[in-house]
């Protein structure tokens, strides 16, 4: 449940991103503690406790929301208190999907066209979605990019580093981001790449006092993934699951 500090600081924000329609929602603060509780246990929608209201309007409320970018907008919102971009910090972790995230609408497509859609496909771990974030100095999530699971983190380092307000002085990353053109990429852009070389190639500058921060992304996504519906994915959908990184990263910032 949400105190009502807690309440104070999120209902101008929710107030001033959610789409208006001709009537407000119900008891809108009911419908989003019934969001926050559906997602933080990673219950079905029917067991939503009923004094949070109808498990449908909560669920028909978020899905809705995040087809239309409304927990994106959220997260980019609490992001004015201040994004610190002394250094930032590019990572990826793999979540596993419950068997209830298959079986999205295939919209003309074959299977594989909609699993790829929907960022879902098999790696060695299993099958499950490829989630990607960058952070700020205060190990503050920026933005996400989600793949299929067995899709590699490079290719959606780039287009994480465009979604940053400025530039920042570090990109740190770790092998996974090892790139002689992502690095070229970095310093084009007038950052420096703390990211070490993997043990086959030459030597590269990555000064331990920046690159020992890494941790900090660590913790972000050990933050992130107490939500059981970030540790393991129930979405169908892409765009549902994305709201639901987004709308745990937009607590996160709020909390610190």
């Amino acid at each position: 449940m949400l105190t009502d500090a807690q309440w104070a600081m999120l209902e101008p924000l929710v107030e001033q991103c959610r789409p208006k329609g001709k009537t407000p929602p119900n008891d809108l603060r009911r419908t989003v503690e019934a969001i926050l509780w559906r997602h933080e246990n990673g219950a079905k929608w029917r067991a939503v406790p009923a004094e949070l209201g109808p498990w449908w309007r909560a669920a028909q409320t978020f899905i809705r929301w995040a087809r239309l970018g409304v927990w994106e907008r959220l997260l980019n919102l609490v992001q004015e208190r201040g994004i610190q971009l002394g250094m930032t910090f590019l990572d990826g972790t793999s979540v596993r999907a419950h068997q209830k995230a298959a079986g999205a609408r295939r919209k003309g497509g074959s299977q594989a066209q909609r699993d790829d859609r929907e960022a879902l496909g098999r790696s060695r771990g299993g099958y499950g979605t490829k989630a990607c974030v960058i952070a700020d100095a205060l190990g503050r999530a920026i933005a996400f990019r989600i793949s299929p699971g067995q899709a590699h983190e490079l290719p959606q380092a780039v287009p994480l580093l465009d979604s940053l307000p400025g530039i920042p002085m570090w990109v740190v990353g770790d092998r996974g981001y090892t790139s002689h053109a992502f690095r070229e990429h970095v310093w084009s852009m007038g950052a420096r790449p703390a990211i070490p070389a993997k043990s086959n190639e030459a030597p590269v500058a990555c000064p331990d006092w920046i690159y020992n921060n890494r941790n900090v992304v660590e913790r972000l996504w050990a933050r992130l993934k107490e939500w059981r519906a970030v540790a393991t994915r129930y979405e169908k959908t892409a765009s549902s699951f994305m709201g639901i990184l987004c709308l745990a990263a937009a607590l996160d910032w709020l909390k610190t």
